[in-house]
């Protein structure tokens, strides 16, 4: 039975990644984190107030103690936190990729542009013999 159980956990871990990697910030992966917030919230007051509970719980799962069966939910719970944490990264790090690019088109000079144009604070550039790049 103690089979089954690793493999319905491995299935579990597998996928939930799979669908915490494929979706985005959307409604409706965000009512599924909270109402499994709810339910793991729910499940660890139980086990604060009854926790002979979770001990039958585990043996009818096959575990042997009710601490295994807590240690094996936190290591999913662990897992889809890393899961999320890292499309969180990958959003913001495309996000700031995008924002860098926007800031450098526009900060860039436009090749029309005429090398005798004021500066943005009205003065005029200064640029040495021969050289095209301006003096400070």
């Amino acid at each position: 039975m103690q089979i089954v159980v690793q493999i319905v956990l491995v299935i579990a871990v597998l996928l939930g990644s799979l669908v915490l990697m494929r979706g985005g910030a959307n409604a409706r992966h965000l009512a599924i984190r909270r109402i499994l917030l709810l339910l793991f919230a729910f499940v660890a007051v139980l086990s604060v107030f009854f926790p002979e509970l979770s001990t039958q719980v585990a043996r009818f799962f096959g575990i042997g103690r009710g601490t295994d069966l807590v240690l094996y939910g936190l290591l999913v719970s662990f897992l889809v936190f890393m899961a999320t944490t890292y499309q969180r990264f990958r959003h913001m790090e495309t996000t700031l990729t995008k924002l860098s690019r926007r800031i450098a088109l526009d900060e860039a000079p436009r090749p029309d542009s005429d090398h005798d144009s004021p500066e943005p604070d009205g003065s005029k550039p200064v640029f040495s013999s021969g050289d095209e790049q301006p003096r400070s």
